[in-house]
């Protein structure tokens, strides 16, 4: 993954680039729709597409838990499960850590989640 830097506006310093993937580039500032589990609610991937969507952010939390890592990889990645062509974003699951505080607890070893679900241990 590259990032090109384009423009700074001399005024706000606000930027202009492109984000460059391997499954495309997508130009910034960007508006991602979000497929927090796999799927953006209500559109599917040839309508995203006809949108111009180029990427689409998900949440390794929910993943994780919905649909789960094991399906997902039997699928043979997040791509073929989600029949999605173009970039995805997914996050670190970082903010999880401080929103889910009441299901968390943090070691030195790393965070074990309480799923909000099921109550499962994770």
């Amino acid at each position: 993954m590259n990032f090109e830097l384009i423009k700074v506006s001399e005024k706000t310093k606000a930027r202009r680039g492109k984000i460059i993937t391997s499954h495309g580039e997508i130009d910034t500032p960007v508006f991602m729709p979000v497929g927090t589990q796999a799927t953006v609610k209500t559109m599917t991937p040839d309508e995203l597409e006809s949108i111009g969507a180029k990427i689409i952010l998900s949440n390794t939390y929910h993943l994780y838990l919905r649909p789960g890592h094991k399906l997902i990889e039997e699928a043979g990645g997040l791509h073929k499960f989600m029949n999605w062509k173009g970039s995805i974003l997914t996050d670190s699951g970082g903010y999880q850590v401080f929103s889910l505080g009441e299901l968390r607890e943090i070691r030195e070893e790393g965070v074990t989640f309480r799923s909000h679900i099921d109550g499962s241990i994770h």
